[in-house]
């Protein structure tokens, strides 16, 4: 699968742009603050229908103007796809699919997919992602061992929620229920009859619950064949990484775990126990990378996790999926360079740097170079 054209109009700081890309690598460079990231913000736009920095469709619309037109043309087995998106100030966006209009999000699932590495933290509203395969690699990516369980519950629900449909609907039904049950306890501090009509939430928490449980055990499982074997060649064959899903409570005992908890979520007010405090564990040996870990063995974790993803994506949808890489390559050693460029050479691939350096430095093979000057995009022939 491969990204073919993109067309912008009145798109960020870009008034009328037309992109053709090359099968392989795209490179977009230029100093800070040009565009670059820009465009890689509409390709995944295109795609999961919302952006990976704001939340707000008239943040990305260009000053001045009352509306913007992204136009992508992908192609998928041999077919082509046109995906159009208008951007309204004060209206939904509108969707097509070769001049289709489509009322869901979820009509776009599985036709662009997509790897994207950024360096500002992806947002993901769960119940709204209906994202065709992408992986989004940013220098905070590199951040995930070390941060808080919340932030590797979002890359678990982001990557199921891509790989998995049923997952989808059960990760948003299992919210609603949660955000429910939790309003019913403040709710009670003032009407205490209400307390009869917990049961009736705790059962369907504890039936929708027990599936993400589940599935996220089975998806933990099936990244751990793939990921010991990247990070074991990326560390230098020293090191053994090892993933390991931490539910706050196992699947069987939800049920009777959330009888025991009832009078303190009553006090506290919120739900204690479920799939929405689980973790991930990474560890090397016997050691807990997440907290005593180096920083550079919890980088080289976090290069492999993402690398995994992309295995993982072209297993589940026997095809290759779209890299975005958003300015990474200044985060990492030259040894890291060199692994993720040499990765990536069978997967069409668009980068932004601030400079071309290590890619001449590294004899790396470039099909297309683009520079980006406030706003407008200039093809190169040549390094």
């Amino acid at each position: 699968m491969i990204i073919k054209s993109i067309e912008l109009q009145n798109f960020r700081n870009y008034e009328d742009l037309n992109i053709s890309f090359d099968e392989g690598t795209n490179i977009f460079y230029g100093d800070n603050a040009q565009g670059k990231t820009n465009i890689l913000e509409a390709a995944y736009l295109s795609g999961t229908t919302k952006s990976h920095k704001c939340s707000k469709d008239k943040e990305m619309i260009r000053f001045g103007e009352q509306e913007s037109h992204i136009r992508t043309v992908v192609v998928k087995k041999d077919k082509e796809y046109q995906i159009d998106m208008h951007l309204k100030h004060n209206r939904s966006k509108g969707i097509a699919i070769n001049k289709v209009p489509i009322k869901k999000a979820s009509e776009l699932f599985g036709i662009l997919n997509m790897v994207f590495f950024s360096p500002v933290p992806v947002l993901v509203r769960l119940n709204l992602f209906f994202a065709p395969l992408w992986v989004f690699f940013s220098p905070e990516d590199l951040n995930i061992i070390k941060n808080g369980p919340a932030e590797r519950r979002r890359f678990l629900d982001s990557e199921l929620c891509q790989l998995d449909k049923i997952y989808l609907s059960d990760l948003t039904t299992y919210n609603k229920i949660l955000n429910q049950r939790n309003k019913l306890l403040k709710d009670m501090v003032y009407r205490p009859d209400l307390k009869d009509t917990l049961p009736v939430w705790d059962m369907q928490l504890v039936e929708t619950g027990r599936k993400i449980i589940r599935r996220r055990k089975q998806f933990v499982d099936e990244l751990n064949e793939i990921v010991h074997d990247i990070h074991y060649r990326i560390s230098g064959e020293k090191e053994n990484l090892l993933l390991q899903y931490e539910p706050s409570i196992e699947d069987i005992f939800f049920e009777d775990e959330l009888s025991r908890v009832k009078e303190r979520d009553m006090r506290q007010c919120m739900t204690s126990v479920g799939p929405h405090r689980d973790d991930l564990l990474f560890s090397i040996g016997e050691v807990d990378i997440r907290k005593f870990g180096s920083q550079g063995q919890q980088r080289t974790s976090a290069l492999s996790l993402k690398l995994s993803e992309i295995e993982l994506v072209k297993r589940s949808i026997h095809d290759t999926p779209v890299l975005l890489l958003d300015d990474v390559l200044s985060e990492l050693d030259s040894n890291r360079q060199n692994y993720l460029l040499n990765s990536i050479h069978d997967t069409q691939t668009l980068i932004t740097c601030t400079g071309l350096d290590e890619f001449v430095k590294n004899r790396f093979q470039i099909n297309k170079i683009f520079k980006v000057v406030q706003g407008t995009v200039e093809e190169r022939k040549e390094l």
